[in-house]
């Protein structure tokens, strides 16, 4: 069998087909639900089945169980990551096209570079990190802004901010898990923060009235096979394949699925989704790809930490 230094090369591409197609098309599989089902309800469906089943087998391989401060420290996790960040992307999705909702989320780069200048100090302002967000900024306005003549209506704002919104609060929860205690265990630790979250969304759900809206017998078979792919596909395959691959591959390359994903988003949204791709949508993105590219290429020359939760649709 043919190999890399690394490990078996039809392993490795496999796991990065996963987590460039996989993950980019859970943005489009989100769409297809909120459709049907209520967005924090159906958030909370997706991460309550998958955190069960990852915290489930972790714990059945002989993992030990969370202390007290882990569970407090988890459960804030979960509250910015699936409340704050997927709770309003699952919202943003039933008014904003799914592969822009994609490429908005690609700016969390840009805020994690913000975020750790300003709250942990590991960083600071340069002239290349100043150009890429004023480059990411830029592709975001194009998206929204009703005054340039692009063709194609411009994204909903309220949909827009929100996705801005839970960037930053992605960016804000990546930052803080540095000095968090949390398992060793990234499987564990990504399992106990899915099952928080799914709680925690449920709880939202239930008090914004989104259980007395959903009835399951008018959902789709369609909307049920979107809840599926996304559990299995792109919570249980997806993270697997990505912890796999940061044993076996350097993370700068497991770390191109943030120029992937969107572009993947873009043109399956188009595809299955018939959502537009004009002259605005593609220099939206492009702009915001470079954004990404130049920060995370300069961010790969030190090692840091990463989210056991990777950022996915």
């Amino acid at each position: 069998m043919e190999a890399t230094s690394y490990g078996p090369r039809w392993k490795i591409l496999l796991a990065f087909a996963i987590i460039y197609f996989v993950w980019g098309s859970t943005y489009f599989a989100i769409r297809v639900g909120v459709a049907e089902v209520p967005p924090l309800l159906f958030a909370a469906m997706r991460f309550l089945i998958a955190g069960l089943a990852l915290f489930g087998w972790t714990m059945a391989h002989g993992e030990r169980g969370l202390e007290g401060k882990q569970w407090m420290a988890v459960t804030f996790l979960a509250l910015l990551i699936f409340v704050g960040d997927y709770g309003l992307l699952f919202w943003a999705e039933q008014r904003v096209p799914s592969g822009v909702a994609a490429v908005i989320m690609a700016t969390i780069p840009a805020f994690m570079a913000v975020t750790e200048i300003l709250v942990l100090h590991t960083q600071r302002f340069t002239p290349s990190l100043i150009f890429a967000l004023a480059i990411g900024i830029a592709g975001v306005a194009v998206l929204v802004s009703h005054s340039l003549n692009l063709g194609g209506a411009p994204v909903d704002r309220a949909g827009a901010a929100a996705i801005i919104i839970a960037s930053i609060n992605w960016s804000i929860a990546s930052v803080l898990a540095r000095k968090l205690p949390l398992p060793s265990s990234k499987a564990l630790s990504a399992g106990a923060q899915m099952l928080a979250g799914g709680v925690l969304l449920a709880m939202v759900a239930a008090a914004r009235g989104e259980w007395r809206d959903f009835h399951p017998a008018a959902v789709s078979a369609g909307a049920w096979w979107a809840l599926l792919y996304l559990i299995v596909a792109g919570s249980i395959v997806g993270y697997t394949a990505y912890v796999w691959l940061l044993h076996h591959e350097s993370p700068t390359r497991v770390g191109t699925y943030a120029y992937v994903n969107p572009v993947v988003a873009v043109v399956t949204g188009y595809f299955l989704g018939g959502e537009p791709l004009g002259v605005r949508t593609v220099l939206g993105t492009a702009f915001v790809l470079v954004s990404v590219v130049i920060i995370t290429t300069g961010q790969s020359r030190k090692p840091h930490e990463q989210l056991a939760v990777e950022e996915a649709g």
